[in-house]
């Protein structure tokens, strides 16, 4: 669920560009009778539902954040370090961006929605969801590290981590972790 839940983060940024690109201005005076309300309604679903998955990502972001304050395993220490933040923008030009050419009417946004579940459902399997451009913006930097005891770890963290720091790990899936000093 929680890889789910940082796929939904990660897309939090397309979310946002296409309430912006969808949303329709009506007029100054909104009424809020069932005919002024759909008279709105109807042109701004898109720019709506992406505005729900907006603070959809929002909140599992606020759920994550206290998710971490909680607490860790034994700490690890880095015996191997290299910086992996670069992935963040990897994930934006290989797939928010292209997004926000496209059509969201029709065929298209089914295409669109269908294409969306299909990448999520790749980067969950192939275990990619923490390559996140969301993340990136709220100051978390990736790193492949090796430990004591592992090999190929991924910790995701808030602070510049260097080589023999030992930190503290909240474990998220397979070799990927949050960590924190």
């Amino acid at each position: 669920m929680k890889k789910i839940q940082l796929y939904v983060i990660s897309l939090w940024l397309l979310f946002f560009l296409v309430a912006v690109k969808e949303f329709v201005f009506i007029s100054w005076q909104l009424s809020f009778t069932f005919e002024g309300l759909l008279t709105f309604l109807k042109p701004n679903i898109i720019a709506l539902i992406a505005i729900s998955f907006s603070l959809l990502g929002l909140f599992f972001y606020a759920r994550f954040e206290y998710f971490l304050k909680g607490a860790t395993k034994l700490p690890k220490k880095i015996t191997k370090i290299e910086d992996q933040s670069y992935e963040h923008l990897t994930f934006l030009t290989t797939y928010i961006i292209p997004f926000l050419r496209v059509k969201l009417e029709g065929k298209d946004l089914v295409v669109t929605i269908l294409l969306l579940i299909i990448i999520g459902a790749i980067f969950i399997k192939t275990n990619l969801f923490y390559k996140n451009p969301t993340l990136a913006l709220l100051g978390y930097k990736l790193y492949k590290v090796d430990t004591e005891k592992n090999t190929g770890l991924i910790f995701i963290s808030k602070e510049n981590l260097k080589l023999g720091d030992s930190v503290h790990h909240i474990f998220l899936s397979d070799n990927v972790y949050f960590v924190k000093l």
